[in-house]
């Protein structure tokens, strides 16, 4: 005995020297590097490994629009909308050091025809084409007499000889009607629903995602939005930014790491008090927990050098089930003979504990198969505090706990009496009759039970957030980040030439009405093909000996030089475009988010879409059909289809679960073993046929509740199972502990304003209710001489 207690003692002491460097660890990463959690809502998504440059189409996308806050001040007359946007402005002035305002004025439209003028004669639009193909000379004579002598024949830019016809013109205005944005007095203007608005544009200089920043900024744009009604008290301001959901999702996951680690916390030592009467089963339980958590977290810092802010959201959930091992001792050491000494104790106990903690594990790393990221990093913290802590009751409470130190409590005494009476799985008629409407009742909820993998479901943003959005990308007719076509090809020409067959496909369906129109930097750089052919077109139609040139000429009492002249001038200003020129020109700016570049060996770009509704989506992926180097994405569309897939793949891995688990436990428990499983077996149908009654759509998060359940629901049937031939009644005290702390905890994750948690909460919560009430239904007693023996 002297020796067994010599050897805890040494393992707690070597214990204490690991929780040592944990606590060192965590005060170095918060105080010292002063570690902030990751708030990117993009780390929950899974990456596509397979295709690089779809994965990096995506990234290019939404990174490009993530460090942007676009901004719609309104009103009925402009120029109180001008009057209120100043105002808006003013207020963010002097901080431009976080958030730049994006200047587009004279200066920089003049620079973007500057740039394009060398290539003026080339830049013919798609009408522009078509009409040069079929409109007879005298078409073009008497357009460019028009454009001459009339003050209402359309947009002219720089000299009459630098685009006679107004080819470059038309170009000009196609390029324009990509957006409603037009500039108006210095400023950026749009209009719709009876208002006229300035349109203003910020850069934020740190991440979006930055905690900082958030904090900085969405009281900035609060005040800027404040100053706007103050100068015009009807002004209308529509707000919009990824800084914006950043920062209300962050509010939200801060909120909850309060409300669950404290309600959870509180729970337990309220529990614990009850049953033990006592401080220290508490100071010991909540120990355990701190361990577990300060180890997941530094484990999980060195794992992946990064915690994301839904990880300790998910973690404080641990709460209710790190707390098992330690309620499980004191419930034996409660009810034990006193003249067992502790490490005695464990040592009976320690093959239970043992089973629980891998059962836990494997339900824990059911989530860690997932391809999110996020997931991944949830089930890995988990796993870790959840081993962190079982060492801690191992190492700890047997040398902290003696014989005689706890005394039941009224809640230890009352709850004792009613394992006596509760209900058990027999053959006799009443049960059999149960079992039966049991059955019934879980087909009839399976019947009614829908799957829905929509991530749109998953959306969490307060909704004013996303009506200011929607109705922001109305107003602006702006490109849908997530649905797209991407192009690939050998070179930045074959790019560009897919571009157009792509673009021809297309124009069918903005005819049709199913989008209303499209972004491509072949909009603005033809390929070198269509540039030839386009110039080649302009000098048979327009420049041959006596085409249209020579006849205004005549018209207009010009001579042979005026035309060879204009000619040559024409020529000058028909210097192939390439792509790399453009890009490094100021026009380029609000298109570069197109381009990918080369990525993986090859060339890329994006077709982005405007005015699309959510219908269309057949009829465009359609469109690519056929078409090399052309692929249609719709994250959205593939998001949900991954949620899907993993959704039926988690199912199985579910059942695969339950036979490892299975096989676990057999060399133990051997004939009993169904009846540890039967529980929460049983509680998962229940709960999947109480979410149909419910009217809930069966998604991922339900299903990995379920692999989750099984870690949990395992524990319970372990400790019902475990020394219940002694008739000792410390088991059901600990499940009764263990499953109302775990209910608490993941009853207030169910209280979740972030759809996927909710949905895991709740499942927990119905799932460990029923867990808790079948446990001892499958218990054995003494009179069942039938049952099969427990292995020590």
């Amino acid at each position: 005995m002297i020796g067994s207690q010599s050897a805890q003692q040494r393992l707690a002491l070597l214990w204490a020297l690991v929780v040592c460097l944990l606590v060192g660890h965590n005060a170095w990463l918060w105080l010292g590097q002063r570690i902030v959690p990751d708030t990117d809502i993009l780390a929950l998504l899974p990456l596509d490994e397979r295709d690089p440059v779809l994965q990096q189409s995506f990234t290019h996308m939404v990174d490009s629009a993530q460090q942007r806050v676009v901004v719609l001040v309104g009103a009925r007359e402009w120029s109180d909308a001008q009057r209120a946007a100043d105002a808006y402005r003013a207020a963010l002035a002097p901080h431009a050091a976080l958030l730049a305002f994006d200047a587009i004025g004279d200066e920089a439209q003049a620079g973007w025809l500057a740039g394009l003028q060398r290539h003026a004669s080339l830049l013919v639009g798609a009408e522009g084409e078509r009409q040069l193909r079929e409109q007879p000379a005298r078409y073009w004579l008497d357009a460019a007499l028009a454009r001459l002598y009339s003050a209402f024949s359309g947009p002219k830019l720089g000299a009459f000889r630098d685009d006679p016809f107004g080819l470059f013109a038309g170009w000009m205005q196609e390029r324009a009607g990509e957006t409603p944005v037009r500039p108006r007095d210095g400023r950026l203007f749009v209009e719709g629903e009876g208002r006229q608005y300035v349109l203003l544009t910020y850069t934020l200089k740190q991440s979006a995602f930055s905690l900082g920043a958030q904090g900085a900024v969405v009281p900035l744009l609060d005040a800027a939005r404040g100053a706007a009604a103050g100068a015009v008290p009807s002004a209308e301001v529509i707000q919009a930014g990824v800084v914006l959901h950043a920062a209300a999702a962050g509010r939200q996951a801060s909120r909850e790491i309060h409300t669950i680690g404290a309600g959870s916390l509180i729970g337990i030592v309220l529990l614990t008090w009850l049953t033990f009467r006592s401080v220290k089963p508490i100071s010991l339980i909540v120990l355990a927990i701190a361990v577990g958590f300060l180890g997941a977290l530094s484990v999980c810092w060195l794992l992946f050098g990064r915690i994301h802010l839904l990880t300790l959201v998910f973690g404080a959930s641990l709460i209710g089930v790190a707390q098992d091992y330690g309620i499980y001792f004191l419930c034996h050491r409660l009810g034990a003979d006193p003249q067992l000494d502790s490490p005695a104790l464990l040592r009976r106990l320690l093959p239970g504990l043992g089973l629980t903690l891998l059962a836990a594990v494997i339900g824990y790393l059911g989530l860690a198969l997932t391809p999110f990221p996020g997931l991944r990093h949830m089930a890995v913290f988990s796993a870790l505090g959840l081993v962190f802590a079982w060492l801690t009751v191992v190492c700890w409470f047997p040398a902290l706990i003696g014989p005689r130190t706890l005394k039941a409590g009224p809640l230890a005494r009352g709850y004792r009496a009613l394992v006596a009476r509760w209900p058990r799985v027999s053959n006799q008629p009443a049960a059999l009759l149960l079992v039966a409407v049991l059955g019934v009742f879980t087909a009839l909820g399976w019947s009614r039970l829908k799957v829905n993998d929509d991530i749109r479901s998953l959306q969490s943003s307060p909704p004013e957030l996303i009506r200011d959005q929607i109705k922001l990308g109305k107003l602006l007719d702006a490109p849908s980040p997530v649905q797209y076509y991407l192009v690939r090809g050998s070179s930045n020409e074959a790019v560009l030439q897919r571009e157009e067959a792509l673009k021809a496909r297309l124009e069918p369906l903005i005819a049709g009405g199913d989008i209303g129109g499209y972004q491509a930097l072949s909009n603005w750089v033809p390929s070198q093909r269509t540039q030839a052919e386009r110039l080649a077109l302009v000098d048979n139609k327009l420049l041959a000996g006596d085409g249209p040139l020579a006849g205004l000429a005549r018209e207009i009492g010009e001579d042979a030089a005026w035309v060879a002249a204009t000619r040559a001038h024409l020529r000058t200003n028909a210097v192939p475009l390439r792509l790399d020129d453009f890009l490094r020109t100021s026009a380029s700016e609000p298109w570069r988010h197109l381009w990918l570049g080369k990525v993986e060996g090859e060339y890329a770009s994006i077709v982005a879409l405007r005015g699309m509704p959510y219908a269309a989506i057949p009829s465009l992926a359609r469109a690519a059909d056929g078409l090399a180097g052309v692929q249609w994405v719709d994250k959205v569309g593939g998001i949900s289809s991954v949620l899907g897939r993993y959704r039926a793949w988690m199912g199985w891995a579910v059942l695969g679960a339950y036979a490892v688990v299975f096989l676990v436990l057999l060399p133990r428990y051997r004939g009993r073993t169904w009846r540890v499983l039967a529980p929460t077996a049983a509680a998962s149908l229940l709960t999947l046929a109480l979410l149909g009654f419910a009217g809930q759509s069966l998604q991922l998060f339900h299903v990995l509740a379920l692999m989750l359940l099984l870690g949990v629901g395992v524990d319970y049937g372990i400790f019902m199972q475990e020394e219940h031939e002694r008739g000792i009644d410390a088991p059901w005290l600990a499940v009764g502990l263990s499953a109302a702390s775990t209910i608490l905890s993941f009853g207030l994750l169910g209280l979740s304003g972030t759809p996927a948690l909710q949905a895991f909460g709740l499942t927990m919560l119905v799932g460990t209710a029923l867990v808790w009430l079948g446990a001892p239904c499958f218990t054995v007693t003494k009179e069942e001489p039938h049952a099969s023996p427990v292995l020590a």
